[in-house]
């Protein structure tokens, strides 16, 4: 069987999420495609965090980004009201653990003086690879109960598509949201780009889900999905079971299924017909596909230098 490794984050076990040190990594050890957060800034900047406040476990403040600023600290502020200056003033690349057990402290090597990127320097970090077999799945982070944290849908939608075709990568590319209104707006922006439906249990009720009623596909999440505009079901694997596999097959729609650190569950999810594994650990996959004779993505390495 034929099955893609996705990077989470770039390499979120290994290097420090959301950053060029961890898409470089994951990109070296080998994936099928990078999976990355965007949100926008106050002045109109793609910038990569998961977050639409500024995490506390991902980010340390360093010195505000001028004299006297206001806003500083900035951590803990939410990502809409801050520029990319300010952003960029923060320390992205040694995690701070919110207690003494986060699980990514012992396996997370810390990168310090690393900064918050911008789409677009991802984007160029790929072109420098060379990595054009590999795609970049872009995931709009967009809360539509939380809108005053969130970007205008339309607008941050039609930005990431025009960055997309700026760095000519629409069609090595998908559009990822668990805010289903995105979409349908990328349907409509870029119909040839896939679009996967992200689903966990805290986003199944219509305010997430562009305004349909799974009640009214009798509980069928993949025919609603592909109601929505998706072209792969992205679900928490938590929710995978030969049930959801099969009504995702009679959809139409691949399964990729996030986020799975574990071997033994991400066999059992093959076994299930899963399309692709978003893993924060593309090595244990890689060892794992190894193990079943399964074709492994090659790794990259830079076609040009590539600059801190």
């Amino acid at each position: 069987m034929h099955a893609e490794i996705h990077g989470h984050r770039g390499a979120r076990g290994l290097r420090p999420e959301n950053t060029l040190p961890g898409f470089a990594h994951a990109l070296e050890l080998g994936v099928d495609a990078l999976e990355l957060d965007v949100a926008l800034t106050a002045d109109r900047r793609l910038v990569l965090t998961h977050d639409l406040t500024v995490s506390a476990v991902t980010s340390t403040d360093v010195r505000p980004a001028f004299r006297g600023d206001p806003a500083f600290p900035y951590v803990g502020r939410p990502v809409g009201e801050l520029t990319l200056a300010q952003l960029r003033t923060l320390e992205c690349g040694v995690r701070v653990p919110r207690h003494p057990e986060d699980r990514f402290v012992p396996t997370q090597l810390p990168v310090p003086n690393t900064r918050m990127p911008t789409l677009g320097s991802v984007l160029g970090l790929m072109d420098a690879y060379g990595a054009d077999g590999v795609r970049v799945h872009v995931e709009l982070k967009s809360d539509p109960t939380r809108p005053d944290l969130s970007a205008e849908v339309g607008e941050f939608t039609e930005m990431v598509v025009a960055e997309l075709d700026r760095h000519r990568r629409l069609d090595r590319a998908a559009i990822l949201s668990f805010d289903w209104r995105v979409l349908r707006i990328a349907r409509s922006l870029a119909p040839a780009t896939g679009r996967y439906a992200l689903i966990e249990r805290a986003t199944m009720d219509s305010a997430w889900l562009d305004g349909l009623r799974l009640e009214d596909f009798g509980g069928d999440i993949p025919a609603a999905a592909a109601e929505a505009g998706g072209t792969t079901l992205s679900p928490e694997h938590v929710m995978v079971d030969p049930e959801l596999a099969r009504r995702a097959e009679k959809a139409d729609l691949p399964l990729a299924v996030w986020t799975v650190n574990d071997p033994g569950r991400a066999a059992e999810l093959l076994d299930l017909g899963a399309a692709a594994i978003v893993t924060d650990y593309p090595d244990r996959m890689i060892a794992l596909w190894a193990g079943r004779g399964m074709r492994i993505p090659k790794p990259v390495t830079p076609a040009r230098p590539v600059s801190a």
